[in-house]
């Protein structure tokens, strides 16, 4: 059956070598047992049927093959936080593939949540990953901005969230809403922490972004980003430190971006 939408710059028929990296094909391999021959021919067959669900550019161009949670600094001090008990949100999961690769890496799945806007993402997790009867991370379901969502039942249960593409998903105000939702679900203690990525920009300013819920997208550079969480901190009475850095995104990118568009890695935490 022909998939709608195809005709979207944002879509790849099939993934080329730099879009399933080495750490994805090697989780794939091992942790889900998928034969070599076969991981493209599965990766393709689950982005077809999330691409009928939405089709977001992550989706369209296999991103959620990324596994950027990894590459990061905090990486071997957020296993072994996990490993001590401390509890893990994976925010707007999609399939769940930084929560595969953490307990792959020896952290314990029964630590770890994930939560996502789509239960049929969820629900391709575990086709992609194959571990329905093994995984026991509990996965949420949950608008970021329904007041009445299970999200609001775990206010202040987390000790880490993670954010990968989730907060430049909308405009200003609504990124703060966003950001200010997502920090009442720390735990309220020194060192709790959000970290992600997301789009960003040397100058930080709103653009027109049609994949988006609002049709916009802010993109923040350091020293907005840096703003934004002082200014959340003070309107919820915490002090937050905020590390932030630029980085230049891939070469495909630039199809899709202006050159003035970077890429803009985080850690907020708590003091």
């Amino acid at each position: 059956m022909d998939l709608p939408n195809k005709s979207v710059a944002w879509f790849d028929e099939r993934p080329d070598d730099s879009q399933i990296s080495p750490a994805a094909r090697h989780l794939l391999e091992t942790y889900s047992k998928i034969q070599p021959d076969k991981v493209v021919d599965h990766i393709v067959n689950i982005r077809n049927e999330a691409w009928r669900i939405h089709p977001y550019p992550c989706i369209g161009q296999f991103r959620f093959l990324d596994l950027s949670l990894s590459q990061t600094t905090e990486y071997a001090n957020i296993l072994r936080r996990l490993q001590q008990g401390q509890q893990f949100l994976d925010m707007a999961c999609c399939f769940g593939q930084e929560i595969r690769q953490l307990v792959a890496d020896g952290a314990p799945s029964e630590n770890i949540y994930g939560c996502d806007l789509r239960e049929d993402y969820i629900k391709l997790g575990y086709k992609l990953f194959a571990d329905q009867d093994t995984l026991q991370t509990k996965f949420l379901t949950a608008d970021i901005f329904d007041a009445t969502s299970t999200l609001t039942e775990l206010q202040g249960q987390f000790d880490m969230v993670y954010a990968g593409s989730f907060f430049h998903l909308w405009g200003y105000e609504e990124q703060v809403k966003a950001s200010k939702s997502v920090a009442l679900l720390l735990r309220p203690q020194k060192g709790s922490m959000i970290l992600g990525r997301q789009v960003g920009a040397v100058n930080a300013a709103t653009h027109n972004h049609n994949t988006n819920p609002t049709g916009t997208m802010f993109r923040h550079n350091i020293e907005s980003l840096q703003k934004m969480w002082r200014d959340i901190g003070d309107d919820l009475g915490v002090s937050l430190t905020v590390e932030a850095e630029l980085k230049e995104l891939d070469a495909d990118h630039f199809k899709f971006h202006t050159s003035d568009t970077r890429r803009i890695h985080f850690v907020i935490r708590r003091e």
